[in-house]
């Protein structure tokens, strides 16, 4: 298996993947939420939407937290439509969201042209108790196909996650469980690549690599780029690798 990881702008970078040369995208944007007002929104960094105060972690913030709801659909609309462009026929397309984006994912998913499949949720445990209502412990993965579904696999994954965000060794504010990680990137075929838009400390592609698939990855963020590729070439020999970038 081999990646190769992109450090640049997620749009910038996608538009110089060749035609139908992905099997899967798996990704988690930026979800630009994290708060009740057009202000609280955009005006805050994403630690200060997602840490909590007291939080022990010093754990960097990362880029692409500021967007009103009308320019987030239209940006990851535009997302979407290059990965659709970049993916094979039958291709899935597994996209992470909180409650707060999940329509307008919903839409952008279908504004760029792939068949809804539907909602995985993953349900946090560990999640934090909300007085005088109902506990926020769930987020959710949309997902869709290029076309129709892939069904002459021999394949069948669970519609739903439990799992709390890794406490041991945790690098990423926003980091997803290793273990839902490897179930996901399944969807992709044995022989294919996996792609993500948004690496972060390189769960997506960790997960790809452990499962034997390849991976494309591109990250914004410098310090997390060094750290995902840290992750990623643990997983590899150097012979094996392809470092791309950092992009224009």
């Amino acid at each position: 298996m081999s990646y190769t990881l992109h450090r640049g702008d997620a749009l910038t970078v996608l538009k110089t993947i060749p035609d139908e040369s992905v099997h899967a995208v798996v990704t988690d944007p930026p979800y630009n939420s994290g708060g009740r007002t057009s202000a609280e929104r955009t005006s805050r960094s994403a630690r200060d939407k997602y840490v909590t105060s007291n939080s022990a972690h010093e754990l960097a913030s990362f880029p692409g937290e500021n967007r009103d709801q009308r320019s987030y659909r239209a940006w990851l609309t535009d997302l979407l439509t290059e990965s659709y462009r970049a993916s094979v026929e039958h291709a899935p397309a597994l996209v992470f969201t909180d409650w707060r984006q999940l329509p307008t994912t919903t839409d952008a998913l279908q504004m760029a042209g792939w068949t809804w499949q539907g909602l995985i949720p993953w349900i946090k445990p560990a999640s934090r108790p909300r007085k005088g209502g109902f506990k926020q412990s769930a987020e959710f993965i949309v997902w869709g196909t290029k076309g129709r579904l892939d069904n002459t696999r021999d394949l069948y994954l669970p519609g739903d996650f439990t799992a709390s965000q890794p406490r041991k060794d945790r690098v990423h504010i926003t980091q997803k469980p290793i273990d839902v990680m490897r179930q996901l990137v399944q969807i992709c075929r044995e022989d294919g690549t996996v792609l993500d838009l948004f690496t972060g400390s390189g769960s997506t592609g960790v997960a790809a690599l452990h499962e034997g698939r390849n991976f494309i990855g591109i990250e914004l963020s410098e310090h997390y780029a060094e750290i995902a590729d840290e992750r990623l070439r643990t997983e590899l020999t150097q012979d094996n690798v392809e470092l791309a970038g950092p992009e224009a």
